[in-house]
Order: C-alpha cells, then structure tokens, then sequence
C-alpha cells in the first residue's frame, strides 16, 4: 500500500483501506498517553484514600520507565511473534496493569500497577512509530505523525476527563476499571485490522544488559526526589546519566542495536532529531504530572474542572499540529526553533500565573507549552525517520518512541526532584504546593531552551525527500 499513487492531502492518509490501521495507531497511542494525565487528575484522591505523598512522582516514573523497557524490546518481540500480537498483548498487559491499580490498596501497589501498565504502553506506540513508515509513503508521514501527534494531545482532554469524573463521584478505582475496558476492547479490534505477521522468523536475544541499565538510569533519576542528603541526591543524579551514556555506548557497538548508528550525534539530523525530541519531551513533562495537583490546591478546582483547564495544552497541541502539517520545508526550519521557544514562553507563563485569580488566567500559558510541542513535534519525527542511513530506517522510527518515553520519564523524575525540593515532599498544604507550582516549571523552562538551540541546529540539516 505504501507504494501506491497518492497525493498529498489529508483524504489520501484517510483513503477506505488505511482507514482500521489509522484507528489502532491513533487508538493505542491514545490509550497509552492519556494515563498520564488521568493518573495526574485522580491523584489527590488516591493521596487521600492510601497516603504515599513522597511517592507521588513514582507513579508516573515507574510507568514511562516500563515503557521505555518495552519500547526497546518492541522490535525483538515483533521478530519472534508478530506485529499483530505484540500489539495485542501490549493492550492486555495494559489494562492487567489497570486492574492492578484499581484493585490497590497503597500507593506502592498503584506504583507497581502503573509498571506494568507502562510496559503495555510501550509496546503499543512502539508500534505505532513503525507501523507509520511501513504503511504510509514518506510524504504522507507528516500527516500521519500529526494524527499521532493528536492522540498525545487529544489524551491531556480524554485523560483528565476520565478521571476528573470518576473522581468527582469519590470513585478514583472506577476510572482504572474503565481503562482495562477500553484496552480489552483495542486488543480485539487490533486483531482483526493489524496485518497477520510481521515476523523475520529470526529468534533475536533480548537486549538484557541495555535494558538494565536504562532501568538503572530512571531508578536513579526517581531516587533523588526521595533522598534526604544533597550528596545523596547529586551522587544518584550523577549515576542516572552515566548510566544512560554507558547504555549509548554498549548499543553503539552491540550486533543489533536498538537505536541508529549515529544516535544523539550532533553531526546528523538523525542525531540532532533525538536530541531536540528528548529536550521537548522533559520539558513538557511538568504540564502532565503536577499542573493538575496544583489547580485543585491552589484555587479550590474539583478534579473534572481542573482537567478541562489543563486541556488547554490539547488544544494548542492539536489546532497547531494539524495546521503545520502541511508546512514546507522552509517553514518546517522555523517550526523546528519556534515550537521549543513556545514551551519555554509557556511554561514561564505557568510559572508566573498560576497562584493568580482567576484560575483561567493560567490557561493560555498552559494553551501555549502545548502549541510549542504541536508545533515541531511531527517534523522532527519526519527529520530523524528520512535523516537516517541506508538500513537503519526502522531502527530510526522505532528509536523515537524510546527517546520520547525516556524524556517524558527523566522529566518525571526531576519535576518529582524539583517539587520536594521545595517543599511539597511534606504533603498537600498550600504553602508548599504555592512554591512548586511556581519552581517546577521554572525549572524545565532550561530544557526547552536547550531544545531551541537543537531545534535551530537540525534546521541546517535538511534531508532529502524519498520517493
């Protein structure tokens, strides 16, 4: 199908016979990202019904760790049985994770449930990111990376309604139930859309030592936000990125690497592509995890009211990405630096609005981070998928999902750091919480800066366009 004639508008992706692959990309994807912000949304109610205030940040850390575990085995897995039922069963482990948690009966079970919960995730858009370049021609997959790209956004909605509402009601497990609803029903449509196979028939070894040590980095990373002494804390830090350098260089000269050979080079757009998608993911991490918590204590907001506010980053995310997706390579350049200095506004913005009344005065800030990751986010996918050396085009495209879910828990980890750090490790008084709210997204306003100078970097690199 991907060698077919087609032009380049929206009704070619959304051609009849693309139409089921579409769905389940989109469905999975969603699935997946729209747990973070319910999670976000619930807990306040969870904190109260089971304690575990120090743990908070854990919970989203221990579910984008076992998502970056599962995205590097994703290829591996896929060898071995199939695309069709690695999906599938990243689906049912989701929602098995789902039912852990809604069955718990303290925040380390909901920190366990969310592990594995993780892992399915990972499998899932894993997936998605391969699927995109085998089904849909390369001038389709800005498009098709910008329904991707959707579903992320669309989940800051989906998530925190979902759990807003049960949460409204006094029934935060409701929502987890209805989430292992959802993925039993993904797995049994991705059955019958997703292709039979996609197996090589070859029997790869799992990338054991690779996937310790990124394990290792993120324990690491989620550790310094519960450490008492500042030595502790530096000496953790210190061992999370050596731990992911040493992972870089163990893959570099692995026989099957999980990632390009030119990973996080800043001589190839490939390299520079990972990058700036690392940089955009951390810093739109805070907006995720703890701008929910932060609006119910700071302004009185119950869960559902305080998820519609936070899905001001959906709209931005969606209007813009949708918009620039048919942007040309001219345009692209600039997106690629406007998108992160968007965050960067935004996330200031945050910062300064929040303690703020009205509590819609945070909103456009909030609009504003999401419209910055809605606007470079599918051209940066683009550049590192058509940027990648001859072979190594699936490894590129299933490397983005990895790199997106390391950021997103790295930026989990040190937005927990940054917010016991000033003072909300002592629970949910509004003083500590008026502190974080101000330093948690002050602090990520550095990555997205470093994201702009990347982002600048990669416009340089421009590949060219594939037939």
């Amino acid at each position: 199908m991907g060698k077919d004639p087609v032009t380049d508008g929206w009704s070619a992706l959304l051609r009849p016979a693309w139409l089921p692959a579409v769905a389940v990309l989109v469905g999975g994807v969603l699935l997946h990202s729209m747990n973070v912000l319910m999670l976000a949304t619930v807990l306040p109610s969870v904190v109260e019904d089971v304690g575990g205030a120090t743990l908070m940040s854990w919970t989203s850390s221990a579910f984008l760790a076992s998502s970056i575990v599962a995205a590097t085995c994703t290829g591996y897995l896929t060898a071995i049985v199939g695309a069709r039922n690695v999906f599938c069963a990243g689906a049912l482990i989701f929602g098995a994770g789902a039912l852990t948690c809604a069955l718990a009966p303290s925040m380390g079970q909901i920190v366990a449930g969310r592990f594995v919960q993780g892992f399915g995730g990972g499998l899932l858009t894993a997936m998605a990111y391969v699927l995109v370049r085998n089904t849909f021609p390369d001038r389709l997959w800005a498009r098709a990376f910008a329904l991707l790209s959707g579903a992320w956004s669309m989940s800051i909605l989906v998530g925190p309604l979902t759990g807003g509402v049960f949460a409204r009601y006094g029934d935060w497990r409701g929502a987890f139930f209805s989430v292992a609803g959802l993925a039993c029903i993904l797995a049994a449509v991705a059955f019958r859309a997703l292709p039979r196979t996609l197996s090589s028939g070859a029997r790869p070894r799992v990338p054991g030592l690779r996937v310790a040590l990124i394990c290792l980095a993120i324990a690491a990373m989620s550790l310094t936000a519960v450490a008492a002494h500042p030595a502790a804390k530096a000496g953790l830090f210190a061992a999370a990125i050596a731990a992911l350098a040493l992972t870089l260089m163990v893959d570099r000269r692995a026989a099957a690497p999980l990632l390009p050979s030119d990973a996080f080079s800043l001589q190839s757009a490939t390299g520079i592509g990972l990058w700036l998608a690392l940089l955009v993911s951390i810093a739109y991490s805070p907006l995720q995890i703890f701008v929910p918590i932060f609006l119910q204590v700071l302004h009185g907001l119950d869960p559902l009211s305080a998820g519609y506010m936070v899905a001001g980053a959906s709209f931005g995310w969606t209007v813009v990405s949708l918009i620039v997706a048919g942007a040309s390579p001219q345009r692209t350049d600039r997106l690629l630096v406007a998108g992160p200095v968007m965050m960067a506004a935004g996330l200031l913005g945050v910062a300064l609005l929040i303690p703020l009344e009205p509590a819609p005065a945070v909103f456009p800030a909030i609009a504003l981070t999401g419209a910055g990751i809605g606007a470079c986010w599918a051209f940066i996918a683009q550049r590192v998928m058509t940027g990648a050396r001859m072979g190594e085009e699936d490894r590129a495209a299933s490397s983005l999902a990895t790199v997106q879910q390391t950021g997103f828990a790295l930026g989990a980890a040190l937005a927990g750091l940054a917010a016991n750090a000033a003072g909300l490790s002592g629970g949910l008084n509004r003083a500590d919480v008026a502190a974080a709210a101000f330093w948690v997204p002050v602090s990520f306003v550095v990555a997205a800066l470093a994201a702009t100078v990347m982002g600048s970097r990669l416009a340089r690199h421009r590949p060219a366009t594939r037939d």
